[in-house]
């Protein structure tokens, strides 16, 4: 069997075990993958750096799914895979160290990629002007070393960093992103988190209930993250954090302690989540950040707030970048109750 087949059948075998079948288009994007796959494969065979492949589409049609499938299946250790948050996270931390060195920035992508021929970047998207310009510079840079890099975004390129003010900085990441990648816009009418019932594991096991604000709160603490900031969240024991809406994302927090406390805790409890529309913007993008950490990290949450989740999303429709946290919140298994 040829290995791009072989992969096809490894990818079906997935989806098998998960419970589903892929559909037409799924399938025509594996067949896309499988291509990749072999392309990298071959690696100093080729003549050419492989065509890379940049993945767009609405929410649950399955983008990350295929691309996570696909990245498993792959016979290849020299692959990297990172997360949006996780990698500014990462790099960051590396330029930081980097930071006497004049090509820090490049220094630091490479600590990220090593010898990698394969980046798989999911669930790209940007909306920061800085992280544009760091963007572009890794594109270049991993593109200029010959790598093959998969993305899966819920943007098309010339989408990013919509906000009209900022998007001429990213346009000549756009650029390297037209030039050295196939679009490939996975498209379907079904958002399959809708009609997914299965909440046995990770995130999706999580829920979502109705209760009255501060019902049965338990007594605060301070929780001091690495870098000497103290947070006061509600409890900590046994590898579950306990916190507030208010607490994660009305306070100044930011996607650095999201990622490092989704290290450190298995399991979250949030408590007292308003309606979306009653908090102002930054505590909204913080609750998007933090339910973007959650799902890549796949930790189950319990979820308590004073409306109920199908209330909450309609509020939350009217932000035109709420979609993707949306989608994500339906996989939750929701249940009205309140507290005696």
């Amino acid at each position: 069997m040829r290995p791009e087949n072989a992969l096809v059948v490894g990818v079906e075998n997935a989806a098998a075990r998960d419970g589903f079948a892929l559909d037409a288009a799924q399938r025509a994007l594996l067949e896309r993958l499988a291509t990749l796959g072999a392309d990298v494969d071959r690696g100093p065979l080729r003549r050419s750096s492989p065509r890379s492949l940049y993945i767009h589409g609405d929410a649950g049609r399955g983008k990350s799914w295929l691309a996570d499938a696909f990245f498993a299946e792959l016979p290849l250790a020299q692959k990297t895979r990172v997360h949006f948050h996780r990698f500014f996270d990462e790099l960051h931390r590396s330029i930081h160290g980097h930071r006497s060195e004049r090509d820090a920035v490049e220094r630091a992508i490479d600590d990220i990629t090593g010898n990698s021929r394969l980046l798989f970047f999911d669930e790209l998207h940007v909306h920061d002007s800085g992280d544009a310009r760091l963007l572009t510079r890794l594109l270049d840079h991993v593109f200029q070393r010959g790598l093959a890099v998969l993305a899966t975004s819920n943007y098309a390129p010339d989408d990013l960093l919509p906000n009209p003010i900022w998007h001429h900085i990213f346009e000549p990441g756009i650029a390297l992103i037209k030039t050295h990648m196939d679009v490939w816009n996975l498209a379907g009418p079904i958002d399959y988190r809708t009609v997914n019932r299965e909440h046995g594991r990770g995130f999706a096991a999580g829920t979502w209930t109705l209760e009255p604000a501060g019902s049965g709160a338990p007594e605060q603490r301070a929780f001091a993250i690495a870098k000497g900031r103290s947070f006061t969240v509600t409890s900590l024991d046994g590898g579950e954090l306990v916190a507030s809406f208010d607490q994660l994302c009305s306070a100044a927090t930011s996607t650095v302690e999201y990622l490092d406390w989704a290290r450190c805790f298995s399991r979250w409890v949030i408590t007292d989540i308003p309606s979306f529309g009653a908090v102002d913007a930054e505590a909204q993008q913080r609750f998007i950040n933090l339910i973007d950490v959650l799902v890549d990290a796949d930790i189950p949450v319990r979820f308590s707030s004073t409306v109920d989740l199908s209330g909450f999303l309609a509020d939350a429709s009217r932000r035109p970048d709420a979609f993707r946290m949306a989608s994500r919140l339906l996989l939750l298994d929701s249940a009205s109750r309140s507290s005696a």
